[in-house]
């Protein structure tokens, strides 16, 4: 069974066992939690937005429609997400360009991240980047705007020389993709 703190606002919406959301978080109709979430204190999930399991979302982080993201992701505090291209007053899009992040992807404080972006898995979007183009799986991004650093193992670790210092495992690119080089 979910955990909902007396002091936030849940709509008629799917949250599944082991999530807890904190005070003063909304979750609008329609949305749907996977399993054993935190979304903290002061958080907006609209209701077309999908979280996977075990997704951590820090305080301040509004979810706008058309968000998509996937089991084991890290949302730092007061990340900023949007939705829509080209926005005005009281005038909306037929359809949001929703934001896809991928399944263990963390995205740092502060960061904002820009309509239709993905970011791809294990990605690690550092604190206060603005995210104008995509981020490729284990990609590491920071700055304004966010440009390609390096890259991270699946334990997270920034590679050196497509090599993980802490658990050891190789990688290699494979057509413009990173590869474990036991996975080819």
């Amino acid at each position: 069974m979910p955990f909902i703190h007396h002091l936030a606002d849940v709509g008629e919406c799917k949250i599944e066992e082991g999530t807890r959301i904190w005070q003063f978080s909304v979750v609008l109709d329609g949305a749907r939690i996977g399993r054993d979430c935190n979304l903290n204190a002061h958080t907006l999930v609209e209701g077309d937005v999908t979280l996977g399991d075990r997704v951590t979302v820090k305080s301040g982080v509004y979810l706008w429609d058309g968000i998509r993201v996937a089991d084991d992701v890290f949302i730092g505090p007061n990340a900023t997400f949007t939705n829509d291209r080209t926005p005005r007053s009281r005038q909306y899009p037929a359809e949001f360009a929703g934001v896809t992040i991928d399944r263990n992807a963390s995205i740092g404080a502060n960061a904002t991240v820009l309509p239709g972006i993905v970011i791809g898995e294990y990605a690690m979007v550092g604190a206060g980047a603005v995210v104008t183009r995509d981020v490729p799986a284990h990609g590491v991004v920071y700055g304004n705007p966010a440009t390609i650093k390096g890259h991270v193992c699946h334990c997270g670790q920034k590679l050196e020389e497509m090599h993980c210092p802490t658990c050891g495992a190789e990688y290699d690119m494979e057509n413009d993709r990173l590869c474990r080089a036991t996975d080819q």
